[in-house]
């Protein structure tokens, strides 16, 4: 897996980018809820 950042806010420094998997590729930002053994 690799992040690749694709530009970022002068002001906010907020970033946009993607991951890439080798299931495919996911753009950025996303939410992505993960659930662990205690949720």
């Amino acid at each position: 897996m690799t992040f690749e950042i694709e530009t970022t806010d002068a002001q906010t420094q907020a970033r946009t980018g993607k991951i890439y998997t080798d299931n495919g590729i996911i753009e950025t930002p996303i939410f992505m809820p993960v659930g662990t053994a205690g949720t």
